[in-house]
C-alpha cells in the first residue's frame, strides 16, 4: 500500500476525479492527498476530500500566486485549516525559477504559513525552486525564533544542503517521478543518503510524471514506479519502501486516517 502525499485532484474535471481516485486504489495506492494552492481554492479542495473516504486535503498559498491577494493573517490561515480532512497546511515557500510574486511578499506568505503550521500542529508542505539558501534561512529562522513545528519539503529536485538542513530542522523530503529521470543520479544518491524515517514519495500529479510514463499526464496511481526507484537505490524491497513512506506519512500527517488494509 502506498500513499501519494501531494497531488493536485481540483487539476482534473469533477466528472474525471472518480476515475483517477479508482485506478489510484487499482495501483495500491490507497491514501491521496490533494493540495491547496491559494484560499479562494480551499473549498474546492475541501469538497473533493470529503467526497472520497481516501482522499485528504491541505489549504494554502503557493508562491506563485503568493501576490494574487492580500496576504492572509496567520489566524486566517489557523481557521481555514480547522476541518477534520486538511492534514496540512500549504503549498508553501519559495520560487525564483519563476518569480512570480514579489520576493519579500512571497517570504511574508511563506513565514505566516510556518506559523499557521506550528499553532496548528499541521504539517507545512514546502514548495522550493531555485531559492534553497532563502529557504533554509527562513526555516533555520522560524524555528530559532518560534520552536519547531512539521514540515516536507515536497518534489524535492534541490540540493543536498536543503534537504539535510530540513532534515536536522526535523522535516521530512518527498520524491516525485523526478527521481526516475535519467538525469537525476545526485538527486538518487540523495536519495539513498537520507534517513530512512524522513522519507516519503509523491507524484505531484497532473505533473511530472516517472519513467516510463514521461511527458504524459501524471496521475496518482504512477506514485508507485517513483517508490520502486526509490527501493531500488536504497536497497530494499518496494513492499519495505511502500510500507516505510506510509508510516512516514501518517507520521508526518497525523490527521490521516488509513484504510483498514494499511493499519
Amino acid at each position: 500500500m502506498l500513499i501519494d502525499s501531494h497531488c493536485h485532484l481540483d487539476h482534473w474535471r469533477a466528472e474525471e476525479i472518480a476515475g483517477v481516485v479508482s485506478r489510484a486504489a487499482e495501483a495500491g495506492v490507497r491514501t491521496l492527498i490533494t493540495i491547496g494552492t491559494r484560499i479562494s481554492q480551499a473549498a474546492t479542495v475541501k469538497r473533493i476530500a470529503e467526497t472520497f473516504p481516501d482522499v485528504w486535503c491541505t489549504v494554502g498559498i503557493h508562491p506563485h500566486q503568493a501576490a494574487e491577494a492580500p496576504i492572509p493573517a496567520v489566524e486566517e490561515l489557523v481557521a481555514l485549516a480547522d476541518h477534520p480532512k486538511v492534514v496540512g497546511i500549504g503549498e508553501a515557500g519559495l520560487d525564483y525559477h519563476y518569480d512570480r510574486a514579489p520576493r519579500d511578499i512571497a517570504a511574508e506568505v511563506f513565514r505566516r504559513q510556518v506559523r499557521a503550521a506550528r499553532i496548528t500542529g499541521l504539517p507545512l508542505v514546502i514548495h522550493a525552486r531555485d531559492a534553497d539558501a532563502d529557504i533554509a534561512a527562513i526555516l533555520t529562522d522560524e524555528h530559532e525564533r518560534g520552536g519547531a513545528f512539521p514540515f516536507v519539503l515536497h518534489c524535492f529536485s534541490s540540493g543536498r544542503a536543503l534537504a539535510e538542513t530540513g532534515v536536522a530542522l526535523g522535516g521530512s523530503v518527498s520524491f516525485s517521478g523526478i527521481l526516475t529521470f535519467k538525469r537525476s543520479d545526485d538527486l538518487r544518491a540523495l536519495a539513498r543518503d537520507l534517513p530512512a524515517d524522513r522519507l516519503l514519495v509523491e507524484t505531484d500529479a497532473p505533473f511530472l510524471a516517472p519513467e516510463p510514463f514521461r511527458g504524459k499526464r501524471c496521475e496518482p496511481a504512477m506514485v508507485a514506479h517513483t517508490a520502486a526507484v526509490l527501493a531500488g537505490v536504497r536497497g530494499v524491497s518496494v513492499a519495505e519502501i511502500a510500507a516505510l513512506t506510509t508510516v512516514n506519512a501518517a507520521r508526518l500527517f497525523a490527521r490521516l486516517r488509513l484504510p483498514e488494509a494499511v493499519t
